[in-house]
């Protein structure tokens, strides 16, 4: 009787040490860096010095603004896109279901930089997008797509899709298909039968796509470093330079706590906003 008392904390305990040394541990010691001051030369010292962040926050309260911005704008245009590839895959793909996932993967097997490389070839003047548009006369002589907010965004959404698909592939993938099958044979249309049944079933695979791509797409700084122009800085870009370049490690450590608590709060108040009693659980 005590050794299965104890065998569900033993099976969960592997991953307690693991979040323990890689998130817990690192968070309290960037929270303690964030309160100190000093620089390189000299060190840094312990002086609680909150200032940190106030200053943080009057400095660059418009690039956090810009970073949730184009982070939301990124989720929803995953949604838009990812929703009816994941729909089409599993209940029309038939057999080759692997096969499109796969394809939906590959790009991953090359590097996101490399990637973000890729997609700015792609968005230039010159590029297969733009390029033809252009030598045809059927673009204003002034207009260009990088070095803009929507390319960044783009560039996102492209790079953080299949943190969309997949989620809601595997919702999409556990509805029984007899509860179609049932709204169908009480005279529900195919919008009815969709709305009422298949996307309330799906929306754990929504929430858990929108948060894995929300998240690594506030902060983000590559693409804004390649796609965006001077005035598409995301804080990702801001925390960067001051980590690598200025040397100011509390100020550093200050924005990105402060970005992970942003962060948290929108997680909190999204979960919040669709219920977690109906969202969180698996349909059974």
């Amino acid at each position: 009787m005590g050794r299965g008392r104890f065998a569900p904390y033993a099976m969960v305990l592997p991953a307690g040490l693991w979040l323990l040394a890689f998130l817990l541990i690192p968070l309290s010691f960037m929270v303690s860096l964030s309160l100190q001051t000093g620089n390189l030369v000299d060190g840094f010292q312990q002086t609680l010095h909150w200032q940190n962040y106030t200053e943080g926050l009057d400095t660059y309260g418009g690039t956090f603004a810009r970073s949730l911005w184009y982070g939301l704008l990124a989720t929803v245009a995953c949604v838009i896109l990812g929703y009816p590839a994941a729909y089409w895959i599993a209940f029309r793909a038939g057999r080759r279901k692997a096969t499109y996932l796969l394809l939906i993967l590959l790009p991953y097997f090359v590097s996101f930089v490399l990637r973000t490389v890729a997609w700015r070839h792609v968005l230039s003047d010159s590029g297969p997008l733009l390029g033809p548009l252009r030598g045809h006369g059927l673009l204003p002589a002034g207009f260009h797509v990088l070095d803009t907010g929507f390319a960044v965004v783009s560039g996102l959404a492209y790079n953080f899709l299949p943190f969309m698909v997949l989620p809601i592939y595997v919702a999409l993938q556990r509805i029984d298909p007899r509860t179609v099958e049932a709204a169908r044979d009480l005279y529900a249309g195919r919008a009815q039968a969709f709305g009422r049944v298949v996307l309330p079933l799906s929306l754990p695979g929504v929430f858990a796509g929108a948060i894995m791509t929300f998240v690594p797409a506030s902060a983000d700084f590559v693409n804004a470093e390649v796609l965006g122009g001077p005035g598409d800085t995301m804080i990702g870009n801001v925390i960067r330079a001051e980590y690598f370049e200025s040397g100011a490690y509390p100020v550093a450590s200050a924005l990105s706590f402060t970005l992970t608590a942003i962060l948290l709060v929108a997680i909190f108040v999204y979960a919040r906003t669709l219920g977690t009693r109906n969202v969180l659980e698996a349909p059974r």
